[in-house]
């Protein structure tokens, strides 16, 4: 199994960059633990660890938007990887957008870019 550098990090916490692995476009940016690495190569969906819950998150287990993994590339120093992925229901967001980066600093504004995928208000059932 191919090891990672969690001990890098203080909290055991490295960085996930997510790109569709068709068009390279970014999709989010995540944190993996060992659980979570290990899980992900186990079963070839992507989970995180989620910070404000303090859990394992395996990403699209509410809104059905799963991510599966096509490419898995570590950086040099063993301590930050490029999940490249096929988007299942097209949004990585779970504001309902495409990616995360739909925003763009215009000036001292952000301007929204793209459409709304889906209704977080009806995945999420808030």
């Amino acid at each position: 199994m191919v090891t990672l550098n969690f001990s890098k990090s203080e909290d055991g916490l490295l960085p996930a960059i997510v790109q569709d692995y068709e068009t390279d476009e970014v999709l989010m940016l995540a944190y993996i633990n060992k659980f979570a690495w290990e899980e992900t190569l186990r079963t070839g969906k992507a989970h995180y660890w989620s910070r404000s819950r303090n859990a394992l998150w395996l990403k699209g287990e509410t809104s059905g938007h799963i991510q599966k993994i096509h490419d898995i590339l570590v950086d040099c120093d063993d301590d930050t990887v490029i999940y490249r992925v096929e988007q299942l229901g097209g949004a990585a967001c779970h504001t309902g957008h495409r990616s995360c980066f739909y925003r763009r600093v215009d000036g001292e504004d952000l301007k929204i870019e793209g459409e709304l995928v889906f209704d977080p208000e009806v995945v999420y059932k808030k």
